[in-house]
């Protein structure tokens, strides 16, 4: 999986109110995600079943051997009339058994077509089974860095905190001085406040983040670790259309949905030639028990044909159903890719917004902690006024906001363009 470029480089705590575990990397978690996930283990089971529905077609490539015994009692033994005498033919009561193995020489295509059908829905589930994967795979990514960001987000929350705290504390001074009205001072509680409800806003996103990281892997839900801020999720760069359609058709979704049309293609050879005999043979030994007769057991082989004449239109019905099943899958085909080709283009979309995003976000840090100091001088040299300070100090909140914001999910927009390109 070409994935990942990162420096993996963490410290680890030990946390008395949780279960704080080892230095954890994305490509741990992904490893993690790989063995554990619930969803991924569910998913393992249809490729089982499809391996078992393989087997079972290819059974009608070995012969079948049946064997029979049993124990019959008569009220009176059948008997025949010669010349005004009456004979016993059997016994009243009498043992049988016997052991047959039959095997279907040809049957116009019908047992192979079956048997190439189980193989397509078996690569079909393999493939289904990859894409579920690759799917596991972009939502711990997701998680992963949404678990960052909310930290960050918390950084952001505590440092305006901090700020308005040491401004209402600049403001009681001037308060007390005489300088300011008590409004100034109230108006910092008020925002103080705010700010640490959205403070308390991030620590939940954060708690709920890492809620959904630990389900994702299959960890314990209260398991935390320090991820690793360096990682970061590399982008092949641009495409054109014809490599995004190219792209496209590595997908395993799609790779399943072409397996499930080559499928139905020999589900419909399977019924297509219903009412073409088939040609079998039989080996058999029958034995009944009856000493009114010479040969008990009897041995045989036969070579026969069997064709069926008419059986309610099950035939026909079964040849449209299979038709119109292969016509539903070409479509479903159809839109899969279409779909693919959708979550291509958006993704790289989102990408280069995000990206564009980065670097003007960075520029309003600079310029938001310039306009906050210039704000703060002015209000301690008192020509300016506690409104300007407190909304400086919120535009510098929002622009750092924006700016994490920006960095996770260029790193998102960058996973789901490989994950739409089939390269996770």
């Amino acid at each position: 999986m070409k994935l990942l470029h990162a420096s993996l480089v963490v410290i680890c705590f030990t946390m008395a109110s949780h279960a704080w575990g080892a230095p954890l990397s994305l490509q741990e978690c992904l490893q993690k995600a790989a063995g554990n996930n619930p969803a991924l283990k569910s998913a393992s089971w249809d490729s089982r079943i499809a391996e078992e529905n393989s087997q079972l077609a290819s059974a009608a490539i070995y012969p079948r051997v049946d064997a029979s015994a049993g124990y019959t009692m008569q009220m009176k033994p059948q008997a025949v009339i010669l010349r005004g005498t009456e004979t016993e033919t059997q016994e009243a009561n009498y043992a049988f058994a016997g052991i047959a193995a039959s095997y279907t020489l040809y049957d116009f295509g019908r047992r192979d077509a079956r048997i190439q059908k189980e193989l397509a829905y078996l690569e079909a589930a393999s493939q289904g089974y990859m894409f579920s994967r690759s799917d596991v795979t972009l939502q711990v990514i997701e998680a992963y860095f949404r678990t960052l960001e909310a930290g960050k987000l918390i950084q952001a929350a505590g440092e305006e905190v901090t700020q308005i705290t040491e401004h209402r504390r600049v403001a009681q001074v001037l308060l007390e001085e005489g300088t300011v009205t008590r409004n100034d001072v109230l108006q910092a509680d008020v925002r103080l406040a705010s700010a640490r409800q959205k403070q308390l806003t991030m620590r939940n996103k954060l708690e709920n983040s890492w809620l959904q990281l630990n389900f994702l892997t299959g960890s314990a839900p209260d398991f935390r670790g320090e991820l690793d801020e360096t990682t970061t999720v590399d982008s092949t760069g641009q495409t054109t259309g014809a490599d995004d359609n190219n792209n496209a058709g590595k997908r395993h979704d799609i790779l399943a949905q072409k397996q499930a049309l080559a499928a139905r293609g020999y589900e419909v050879d399977e019924n297509r030639e219903h009412y073409l005999p088939e040609i079998y043979t039989r080996l058999g030994m029958d034995y009944v028990q009856n000493d009114r007769v010479r040969e008990q057991a009897i041995y045989s082989a036969t070579v026969g044909i069997r064709i069926n004449l008419f059986d309610g239109f099950a035939a026909e019905a079964a040849h449209e159903k299979a038709v119109k099943q292969r016509s539903r899958q070409q479509d479903a085909l159809r839109l899969a890719q279409q779909r693919a080709l959708l979550e291509i283009a958006t993704a790289r979309n989102d990408e280069s917004i995000a990206r564009e995003r980065i670097v003007v976000s960075e520029a309003a840090i600079r310029q938001s902690d310039e306009n906050l100091r210039i704000n703060q001088e002015r209000y301690r040299e008192r020509v300016g006024t506690a409104t300007e300070v407190l909304d400086a100090q919120t535009l510098s909140t929002q622009a750092k906001t924006e700016h994490y914001r920006a960095l996770y999910d260029y790193q998102v927009a960058a996973a789901r363009l490989q994950s739409a390109r089939g390269e996770l």
